[in-house]
């Protein structure tokens, strides 16, 4: 590991520990690493503080194809071509239709991403995360962020604990929260909220021994729907398979007193294609759980501070666009902050701006991720077509290209607009959808247990 990363067993004095800096990050993911390497390298005093010990266990495997071009500016590029395995596709299943539906990178509307990798998080966050120290920010691991107090005029404040209970307080200029799914400051504020238009729980673990394409398909990421949900299988460089079960809260109350492998395993059941991949595969990680998968925050930012990635909103992992809203959002934000510790008179234009960037991921996956389960998007999905550009357009989104100068726009809201002509034409079906809909949505107890078993 980089000698600037504070290691888990680091004993350094209380004098040591980060007193004050520029940018306080609260995270060490995608988000916080990519934003600490950028501003660190503008020259600003970098302070990173992540409450795990890396490497740790994590999902969100599947990366686009945008994402290369970040690894790229951030000097990364050879170090994931290392630790990943190429996806050249996506891959579609549905039990309504009798065929599988690939969606090339290669034939998005720009024809220079052809490809993406599956990575295994653990890896991928450390290769980012030592990068980070590599530029000067000061990261600490096993630290966690007890405390923040943003009312003070010229600074922030956080009080944190390491792992073997010396605590410290870091004064900052400017506050990024990158804590992921812990929504440190939507949490304490009160600001973040269940999204009224989607609810989904996830059921995940890795195999060995599962049934893999052949070839330049090998790395690609397939997704089955089934009738209550879907299903991910993304193939690892290692060997392992990363398989995810994506339903809804109703389904999940079924569990009983069966523990999450056994779970899992009857859910997979019910998908005959998944089920004959892994038919002969091991479970070799702990079967995880979590809920309340979609969330969303009333804002990405305040005065002195900003959310990136999950830490702001999260709202499905069915486009696998999780690591590329927090990384994009990292260099967004990296420019803003700069303008923002060098410019006050910039300071409000420059977090608007930034505001702006930051809703725009989200907001254009929402619009498919609500449909995904709908028939008439399953149709349209199992069998594109390239009328306006529609099939080209509609695969740049898949590829994560929404923030270029790519003219992908026109022909999306074409496709909206064809989504919404076969909706009509299937009238008593698309309204029985949606009212199916409505109950899939609908909490249920929170309590139920989601932990590991």
């Amino acid at each position: 590991m980089d000698m600037n990363v504070e290691s888990p067993s680091a004993t350094a004095p209380l004098a040591d520990l980060p007193q004050a800096c520029d940018v306080l990050v609260i995270g060490g993911g995608p988000a916080g690493s990519t934003v600490g390497t950028l501003l660190a390298r503008m020259g600003h005093d970098v302070v990173v503080l992540d409450k795990d010990a890396h490497p740790r266990f994590h999902i969100g495997e599947s990366l686009l194809p945008a994402n290369l071009p970040l690894f790229e500016k951030l000097g990364v590029a050879d170090e994931m071509r290392q630790i990943g395995i190429e996806k050249w596709a996506a891959e579609f299943m549905s039990p309504w239709h009798d065929h599988k539906q690939a969606f090339q990178f290669g034939e998005a509307w720009d024809k220079s991403m052809p490809y993406a990798y599956q990575v295994r998080r653990s890896d991928f966050d450390r290769v980012l995360l030592e990068n980070t120290a590599r530029a000067g920010a000061r990261v600490l691991q096993q630290c966690r962020v007890e405390q923040v107090n943003l009312d003070a005029a010229d600074h922030v404040e956080a009080q944190a604990r390491m792992e073997d209970g010396r605590r410290f307080t870091c004064r900052a200029r400017f506050l990024v929260d990158a804590s992921g799914r812990d929504t440190f400051l939507a949490s304490r504020l009160k600001i973040k909220h269940k999204n009224p238009k989607h609810n989904s729980v996830a059921v995940f673990t890795h195999f060995a021994g599962a049934q893999r394409n052949e070839g330049m398909e090998e790395g690609n990421i397939s997704i089955y729907w089934f009738d209550h949900g879907w299903f991910w299988f993304i193939p690892l460089r290692d060997g392992a398979t990363s398989v995810g079960m994506v339903t809804w809260p109703y389904y999940m109350r079924t569990r009983g007193d069966r523990d999450l492998g056994e779970f899992l395993r009857d859910g997979i059941a019910t998908c005959a294609p998944l089920a004959a991949r892994l038919q002969d595969a091991s479970i070799v990680h702990p079967p995880e759980a979590t809920g309340n998968f979609s969330y969303l925050s009333e804002r990405t930012h305040g005065r002195n501070y900003v959310m990136l990635g999950d830490a702001y909103a999260f709202i499905d992992p069915v486009f696998s666009s999780g690591v590329m809203l927090a990384m994009q959002g990292g260099f967004d934000a990296s420019e803003a902050i700069h303008t923002w510790l060098t410019q006050p008179q910039r300071q409000a234009q420059a977090l608007a701006r930034l505001d702006s960037r930051l809703r725009h991921g989200p907001r254009e996956f929402s619009w498919f991720i609500y449909r995904m389960t709908n028939p008439a998007m399953r149709d349209l999905f199992m069998g594109p077509r390239n009328i306006l550009r529609m099939k080209e357009a509609l695969l740049s989104l898949l590829a994560g290209d929404i923030w270029g100068k790519t003219p992908i726009w026109h022909s999306l809201r074409a496709f909206k607009v064809l989504y919404y002509m076969s909706s009509l034409r299937h009238l008593p079906r698309s309204v029985r959808a949606w009212q199916r809909r409505k109950i899939n949505i609908r909490a249920v107890d929170d309590a139920m247990p989601l932990s590991k078993g």
